[in-house]
């Protein structure tokens, strides 16, 4: 099983370009989990005749989404967060309520759950740092939820570069967004909790990112972050045959991250 996933940063403008439909004939995902969607169903009419559409959109118009399109057909399909952890993690603040973001898409199949996440930024002033200290422990608690049912594959967009390999230029952003210390425990969380971040299974070295800024040049001289993950739970560990980061895939300021599975 070949699981993609890719912020699209738009996914009508992706798709308008011919980027996507070239992305999918050339990897040929059994799942593609996508976020910043930023697009309603109704908005694009996509031609995915392999594929069963699951879209989690953002209230506002052209804001935030995620989406999983599978060849698949899964048991069940829940969109955001369960209420109790909606409640008991506070997941609104001044900027708006991320629940109705649309930035969790979750399916379920027979032997295992696929979830994706847009993960909230912290802001460039560190003013949303406070909700990320309550989203990542939210989302944690919903990924030990469902593997307690059966193992987990969870990705997306986490909007954090977890160690100093994971970004061309750490001494320079030290406490800048995207790698503070508050986000960075944030994500330790996931590996604490059990989780293996599938690409450092295969890959140790620095220098693989998975976004870059529109400014200087930064993708043609890959000064990056890879803030995208592929984690999965212990039990699909021995079932993990590869995992990549795909920087050659264009159309956004993200590029795409996979893993594969003996599934």
């Amino acid at each position: 099983m070949k699981l993609y996933s890719w912020n699209v940063n738009g996914i009508r403008a992706v798709y308008k370009k011919g980027l996507f439909q070239d992305f999918i004939a050339r990897h040929q995902p059994d799942i593609i989990c996508l976020q910043e969607t930023k697009a309603t169903p109704d908005q694009i009419e996509l031609d995915l005749p392999d594929y069963e559409e699951y879209w989690c959109s953002a209230q506002r118009k052209g804001y935030s989404g995620t989406a999983i399109f599978t060849k698949e057909s899964p048991i069940d399909v829940s969109y955001g967060l369960p209420d109790d952890l909606v409640e008991q993690y506070e997941l609104a603040d001044g900027y708006g309520d991320t629940t109705k973001e649309g930035r969790v898409t979750t399916v379920e199949f027979e032997g295992y759950f696929v979830s994706t996440v847009y993960t909230p930024n912290a802001k460039d002033d560190l003013s949303r740092i406070p909700m990320r200290q309550h989203w990542d422990p939210a989302y944690v608690a919903y990924m030990k939820r469902l593997e307690a049912e059966k193992p987990v594959i969870f990705c997306g967009d986490f909007n954090v570069a977890h160690t100093e390999l994971d970004l061309a230029r750490p001494r320079e952003n030290v406490g800048k967004k995207g790698f503070t210390i508050e986000e960075r425990t944030g994500f330790d969380a996931y590996l604490a909790a059990g989780f293996f971040d599938t690409f450092r299974v295969f890959e140790k070295r620095g220098g693989f990112y998975t976004w870059w800024s529109h400014f200087g040049g930064a993708r043609e001289r890959n000064v990056g972050w890879r803030i995208d993950y592929v984690f999965c739970s212990p039990q699909l560990l021995p079932l993990l045959k590869s995992a990549r980061v795909h920087a050659d895939v264009l159309g956004s300021d993200h590029c795409p991250v996979s893993a594969e599975f003996a599934l």
